[in-house]
């Protein structure tokens, strides 16, 4: 007699797949997180689940809100499958499955996991019953080996090209640029540092540029300055994501700069007249430009890239984004959680892919380790970079800022810093010094 503990249900797990659409109804950019495990219709065991996720991805296509009300007048309009999901009753139950969406990932993998042995015993009872039929060898060998294949291939995006193809797509490019001029001007990203624009050959899409120094070396004012030249000068649109210092910091250097007026003064509240009419002005200046901050701390790298997509859609463009600084990132859904040196590899990584995916410059701003304080020469190395190597294997360019002042006060060299440009994967690499203002933290070309 067969018992119920021998009737087995192929695998599956309900309540991940209740979570993983309770997380979309919390916040929609969790869709994100759900593309990225190529997370499909048919994954989800439940037939109800299934229904629901088509209504949701339909709706996702059309960017349009994700809400029960939504999801049950899309499921009915098209599909007129409400009643069979159980009504929006059931909806509501799904939306309120769970309190918080930062699992998302984690419920979405297991769901895909789930589907994935599903399809491995599927693809084994039909080679069973091959068998069994006693079909030819031969038939029953290339069958197994095209199903292996198709098993192998659920989250593999069709990459390949022949390079016939990509030849003719750039040379479709470069008669593009020949013909209009100005696309050219519209893709570069100038810091306006003379040399470094020269070495660099600017900041280009795709790429990530890490910008690294011990501490008190300028480099958050270094990275406001490119950023504001880049936003007020070439009307850029940027986006700075500042993990250490709040909006209102950041907002009053960029004025200080702007306005010419002395950062003590601003910070002190000790302003006159004319210091305010410098600052108006500024305000005037900076309210034009397509400037964007964003001061939430400890930042996951799927939280950056939802918020990023979002205004690259919103603004139509982006052209540079600022990141300060990477070791104050987390990977929350990382593995190496617990092993930081792999956690900042895999923020590198995702940084370089985020940089291609959006084909925008990424700059990360990074700690150096405090090897350098026990060498004779304190000029930084790419061996300083703090907690992984990953960072300079991933990074298209290194610059590194060092200031003689801050280890020798008795220096000629005053209110000077020096910018290594320690890797270059499109020129040069050498040093340059420039100048910044003691007042309002402004860095100058010297001639």
């Amino acid at each position: 007699m067969v018992s119920l503990d021998d009737l087995k249900l192929p695998p599956h797990h309900i309540d991940a797949e209740k979570s993983a659409l309770s997380c979309v109804f919390i916040d929609n950019e969790v869709m994100y997180v759900i593309e990225s495990v190529w997370l499909l219709a048919a994954d989800f065991y439940q037939k109800e689940h299934q229904l629901i996720f088509e209504a949701i991805k339909t709706l996702w296509q059309k960017r349009t809100t994700i809400d029960v009300v939504t999801v049950s007048d899309e499921l009915w309009k098209w599909w007129e499958n409400l009643d069979m999901i159980g009504g929006v009753d059931y909806l509501y139950d799904i939306a309120s499955f769970v309190i918080t969406a930062a699992a998302a990932f984690d419920y979405a993998k297991i769901v895909k996991e789930k589907a994935t042995l599903r399809n491995i015993l599927q693809a084994c009872q039909k080679i069973s019953g091959d068998c069994y039929d006693q079909q030819p060898v031969i038939d029953i060998l290339e069958r197994i080996e095209k199903r292996i294949f198709d098993l192998t291939q659920v989250n593999l995006a069709d990459s390949l090209m022949h390079i016939k193809d990509i030849l003719t797509a750039r040379v479709e490019d470069y008669m593009e640029i020949v013909d209009n001029p100005q696309k050219l001007e519209d893709m570069k990203v100038n810091t306006h540092f003379d040399w470094i624009d020269a070495c660099l050959w600017w900041f280009q899409p795709w790429q990530l540029i890490i910008l690294a120094a011990r501490p008190a070396m300028w480099k958050t004012s270094f990275a406001l300055n490119i950023m504001m030249n880049a936003a007020m000068r070439a009307k850029k649109t940027v986006c700075l994501f500042s993990l250490e210092m709040w909006s209102e910091q950041i907002v009053d250097r960029i004025l200080a700069t702007t306005a010419n007026v002395p950062m003590h003064k601003i910070t002190k509240w000790n302003l006159d007249e004319s210091d305010f009419a410098n600052l108006w002005d500024a305000m005037d200046k900076l309210s034009s430009c397509n400037m964007f901050i964003d001061d939430q701390w400890a930042v996951t790298l799927a939280e950056l890239r939802s918020k990023l997509r979002r205004l690259k859609i919103e603004k139509w463009w982006l052209d540079l984004v600022v990141i300060d600084y990477l070791q104050l990132m987390s990977a929350w859904w990382s593995k190496f959680a617990w092993n930081r040196v792999q956690e900042i590899s895999e923020i590198s990584r995702w940084l370089k892919e985020m940089a291609r995916e959006l084909k925008v410059p990424v700059v990360a701003l990074s700690q150096l380790s405090r090897n350098v304080e026990g060498r004779p020469d304190k000029r930084p190395q790419l061996a300083d970079l703090r907690d992984s190597w990953a960072i300079e294997q991933d990074a298209d360019s290194v610059l590194m800022i060092y200031r003689e002042e801050y280890y020798d006060q008795y220096t000629d060299r005053k209110w000077r810093a020096d910018i290594f440009i320690r890797k270059n994967r499109n020129g040069p690499t050498g040093e340059i010094e420039l100048q910044r203002s003691k007042e309002n933290m402004k860095f100058y070309n010297i001639q």
